[in-house]
């Protein structure tokens, strides 16, 4: 699949964590289909990032985020629980 999910998770805020780039095309309506229909979660959307590093695709003045990744929903919490362990000790690191 080739869409953008988009920075909006309405109508899918289960799947969609409201922190993607740009605005959702028809193609990434598919792919929050898709993450419905098998109940996963797209991680990328998950946390807020600096513009610069949601954006892993540029080609003059188009920009857009091209690789999703999707774990089932069972797994987020864990997800979710080492990215802020991740952040905790890089911020524990710099306090030192």
């Amino acid at each position: 699949m080739n869409g953008n999910v988009g920075s909006n998770s309405v109508g899918y805020d289960g799947m969609h964590g409201g922190y993607g780039f740009g605005d959702r095309n028809a193609d990434g309506s598919r792919i929050l289909e898709f993450a419905d229909g098998l109940n996963l979660v797209i991680c990328n959307t998950l946390f807020m990032k600096q513009k610069s590093k949601l954006v892993t695709y540029a080609a003059g003045s188009a920009k857009s985020t091209v690789d999703y990744i999707m774990v089932r929903q069972g797994i987020k919490l864990r997800f979710v629980m080492s990215r802020s362990s991740q952040m905790k000790s890089a911020s524990q690191s710099i306090n030192c």
